[in-house]
């Protein structure tokens, strides 16, 4: 045999023993890796409590009938009665003000002295804008002695702030008139409130291929600390359940088209046993029991122990029942 022929072979074996070595180590790795993987559970006691299926949605703080509110004519500020935030009547006088000729002539008046002064302001009355709907002032965008032309808002007002959501077209037909709907700010998340489904748009838009359609929420009532402009989660409730026997989702499986859960039935029992339920509405986390489970009874909920550390629950959870989110 050449040299060059021994030389070839020699490194032919030598590729196919790390080969092998390489092979038996993967092994390895995986049947101990699967060895250090075991099943566990954690024990969790039934109760009775209340369960709501909500679909959630961000929106945004806007008057409901904004409106601006312009001088009859082109003039100067007098006086500003109201700042924002002021609720109003109907009729109530906003501000008085000058028509630009009465500002020209108090003007002049005013280097003859303070009687030609009031003889004018006798003769020429100033002009009062009034509020033209019940409502709160959620503008002021003059000062006294400040010009404007009759194109101008002087002032801005809402009868009622809303919360407009924007709900996606998937749950949209899960939203009726006058559904119950609660509320956090951003700028307040421990300060919720709850309002109702007032209006629900006839027409979507359509933003990075995803369709949603506006649904106006009323506060039933509104908060002091909310403005215009503020982002808003909202919570509209589709189902609710009151002092019912709950489970953990995560502790439900199926077996052969059933579902199940593992009930230990007292406290010493190491062997836990199966059991059939008949289950309702869930949220995602909890599950409404119907029958098969009572209040009291002791439920495995399964766990993945890696290295002796817990991995999360078990992949075994169905998804079912009437909840969305």
């Amino acid at each position: 045999m050449k040299i060059s022929e021994m030389m070839r072979t020699y490194r032919k074996s030598i590729v196919i023993g790390l080969l092998v070595l390489l092979a038996l180590g993967g092994a390895g790795w995986v049947w101990f890796g699967k060895r250090g993987t075991e099943p566990a559970y954690r024990e969790v006691k039934l109760s009775r409590g209340d369960l709501e299926v909500t679909i959630l949605s961000t929106g945004v703080v806007q008057p409901q009938n904004r409106l601006e509110i312009k001088a009859p004519i082109p003039g100067r500020a007098d006086e500003v009665l109201v700042d924002e935030g002021y609720k109003v009547k109907k009729g109530q006088i906003l501000v008085w003000m000058s028509s630009t000729e009465r500002a020209a002539l108090l003007d002049a008046a005013r280097a003859k002295g303070t009687e030609e002064v009031k003889r004018w302001e006798d003769i020429y009355r100033a002009t009062p804008i009034l509020a033209p709907i019940t409502g709160t002032i959620i503008l002021r965008s003059i000062e006294p002695g400040q010009t404007f032309t009759s194109s101008d808002a002087v002032l801005v007002m809402s009868d009622r702030l809303t919360i407009k959501a924007q709900v996606d077209e998937t749950d949209i037909g899960q939203i009726k008139l006058g559904q119950q709907a609660k509320i956090v700010l951003d700028a307040y998340p421990n300060q919720p409130f709850v309002g109702k489904v007032d209006q629900i748009a006839y027409d979507s838009k359509t933003v990075n291929n995803v369709t949603t359609y506006v649904v106006d929420v009323l506060p039933e009532k509104i908060p002091d600390f909310m403005r215009s402009g503020m982002t808003a989660n909202v919570s509209f409730v589709t189902a609710s359940r009151r002092d019912v026997v709950l489970v953990p989702t995560e502790a439900i499986r199926v077996r052969n088209g059933q579902m199940q859960v593992l009930v230990r039935e007292t406290q010493d029992d190491a062997k836990p046993t199966e059991r059939k339920v008949e289950l309702g509405l869930n949220d995602g986390r909890r599950t409404e029991v119907i029958a098969g489970l009572a209040e009291g009874d002791r439920v495995l909920v399964p766990q993945m122990l890696k290295a002796g550390k817990a991995s999360g629950s078990s992949p075994l959870t169905p998804s079912f029942g009437g909840g969305r989110r």
